[in-house]
């Protein structure tokens, strides 16, 4: 059973308005979720022997994690939207680090302020963990005019699925070239972090991420900018000989 499910999620569809299958990564998701499933049920007695431990899991790929320049948010941020909240919402992320599940319910009575720093106080749709950290005052302005406590903060931001065409269309009007979807936003908070010198373990704790190893596929990123600064300046009068 437990090698039919793992067939099936290597070619299993897409749900809502998308074709084609689930990605590799997306499908080792899933099959760890069920494994741990298999565990639990091990350690409350449900099994007498632990499957877990017998089945392979389905490895993930390492995918490519394209980010936003400040300079192309900046031109995003001048760049009009169809969608207002979308645009305040994919900035908000930006600076944040924060994903569309939590952007999406986040509440007023989630932002309260400390003297002059704002701080969110709210639990994580994905890993459950209760996240309390301080966002900048741009950050804030991207709210718009506080309301009641339990209205939510981006009030009819779209769902993931209903998305993409407009967010398509706002990238294209700001005459970037890249392939830019909204958790890329989320990306670019890590890797600009991580390029403006901010240490990893503590854009691990922004991102909320349980595992700073997770943290580490942006520092990766941030180690090939480097090397392409490293090759920018190039003196006419030294000769250099690639092996």
């Amino acid at each position: 059973m437990a090698e039919d499910f793992r067939t099936f999620m290597l070619s299993a569809p897409c749900g809502g308005n998308k074709s084609g299958t689930v990605s590799q990564n997306t499908a080792a998701t899933y099959f760890s979720i069920f494994k741990a499933a298999l565990k639990q049920a091990f350690v409350d007695g449900y099994l007498t022997v632990d499957l877990s431990a017998k089945i392979k899991g389905i490895q993930e790929q390492e995918s490519r994690r394209e980010y936003l320049t400040v300079e192309e948010l900046n031109i995003l941020a001048a760049t009009p939207c169809e969608r207002d909240v979308l645009k305040r919402s994919a900035l908000f992320s930006a600076l944040t680090g924060l994903r569309h599940c939590d952007i999406q319910k986040l509440q007023w009575k989630e932002i309260s302020m400390d003297g002059s720093q704002a701080r969110l106080h709210f639990t994580q749709q994905k890993t459950k963990g209760i996240e309390y950290m301080p966002i900048s005052e741009q950050a804030l302005q991207l709210c718009g005019e506080r309301r009641n406590p339990e209205q939510l903060v981006f009030e009819d931001l779209p769902a993931p699925a209903w998305i993409s065409k407009p967010l398509k269309r706002w990238i294209e009007a700001a005459g970037i070239k890249k392939r830019i979807t909204y958790h890329c936003f989320r990306h670019t908070y890590a890797t600009l972090q991580l390029s403006s010198g901010t240490d990893i373990y503590t854009v691990s704790k922004m991102l909320g991420h349980t595992n700073v190893k997770t943290t580490q596929i942006y520092a990766k990123v941030v180690d090939e900018k480097k090397n392409k600064a490293a090759q920018a300046i190039q003196l006419e009068t030294i000769k250099t000989t690639k092996p």
